[in-house]
C-alpha cells in the first residue's frame, strides 16, 4: 500500500492539532522526532560497524532542534557524536538542548569542511518542512559540500535544500543531490516520490488514531519498541492531503 502524503502547510496544522486538543507540548514532539532520527541512524549505521562517529549538521528552526535531540541519544546509543550548530537561536527551548548536549561532553564544531573529514556519518537535520528559498549564509557552503561528500547521510523530514512539493531543485547547491537515507516525521512529504536513496523510514508513533483518521494519515504498523518503521523507497506517491485540508481525499 502506497502511503499517503502530507503538504506542508497540512503538517503544520497537523502540528498545531496535536498540541492543542492532542495536548503535546513542543518538546515532547522534538524529542519523540529526535529519538525517531537517532533510532534511524542506529538500523542504518549501527554502532558495532567500528565507525561510530555521526555528525549532526543543525539548523536555526525545528529540525536542528529534532537534531540536538537525536545528538543526545546517540551518544547513549554509544556513539560518539558532534554537533554543527552555525545559527544558534537564543528561544530558551533550543538553549536547553544544546546545554543538555553540552553536559554529556558532545562537541561542537564550526569548520563543516574539515568536520566532514573527521566522520563517518552525517544527519542533515538543517532544513525541514517548512523551508523556502533562498538559501541564506552560511548555508549556500554547507548544502554545497554535503552534496558532495561520500560519507553517507541520514536527512530529518527533507532532504536540505529541497522543495516540500517539488523535490530536489534543479539549480543551486544541491543540484542532483540524494541523501542515502530519509526518516519522515509523522507521516511522508510530497517530495519522497522524487526520492532516489537507499532506505525510507517513517517516524510517527505518536499520531492517534484519531488524529490520523481526520487527516488522512496512514500510521504504519511499528514493531516492538521501535519508533520508525521502515516503507520501501518505491511505495510513496499515495494520496495527498491538500493544503490545510483535511481526511481522506
Amino acid at each position: 500500500m502506497a502511503l499517503r502524503t502530507i503538504t506542508a502547510k497540512a503538517a503544520a496544522e497537523l502540528d498545531k492539532e496535536l498540541m492543542s486538543t492532542g495536548a503535546f507540548s513542543i518538546d515532547q514532539l522534538m524529542e519523540l522526532a529526535g529519538l525517531a532520527v537517532a533510532q534511524t541512524v542506529y538500523k542504518v549505521h549501527p554502532p558495532q560497524s567500528n565507525k561510530p562517529r555521526v555528525l549532526i549538521a543543525c539548523g536555526p528552526g525545528n529540525n536542528g532542534g529534532d537534531g540536538l535531540v537525536c545528538a543526545r541519544h546517540l551518544h547513549h546509543f554509544h556513539y560518539r557524536p558532534s554537533i554543527f550548530y552555525p545559527k544558534q537561536p537564543k528561544n530558551p527551548l533550543y538553549q536547553h538542548l544544546l546545554q543538555q548536549c553540552r553536559d554529556l561532553g558532545i562537541p561542537e564544531v564550526t569548520d563543516f569542511n574539515q568536520a566532514l573529514l573527521q566522520t563517518d556519518h552525517i544527519v542533515d537535520a538543517i532544513f525541514g518542512f517548512s523551508f523556502q528559498a533562498p538559501i541564506r549564509d552560511p548555508f549556500p557552503s554547507v548544502l554545497e559540500a554535503l552534496a558532495a561528500t561520500t560519507v553517507p547521510v541520514t536527512s530529518v523530514d527533507a532532504p536540505s535544500g529541497w522543495d516540500i512539493t517539488n523535490g530536489p531543485p534543479d539549480e543551486g547547491p544541491v543540484k542532483g543531490w540524494h541523501p542515502d537515507y530519509l526518516v519522515s516525521l509523522t507521516a511522508p512529504k510530497p517530495l519522497v516520490k522524487f526520492f532516489k536513496g537507499k532506505r525510507h523510514f517513517v517516524g510517527g508513533r505518536f499520531v492517534s488514531p484519531g488524529v490520523a483518521e481526520r487527516w488522512g494519515v496512514d500510521v504504519p504498523k511499528y514493531e516492538g519498541v521501535d519508533q520508525v518503521v521502515e516503507v520501501p523507497v518505491e511505495s510513496m506517491g499515495g494520496e495527498r492531503v491538500g493544503e490545510g485540508e483535511k481526511g481522506k481525499m
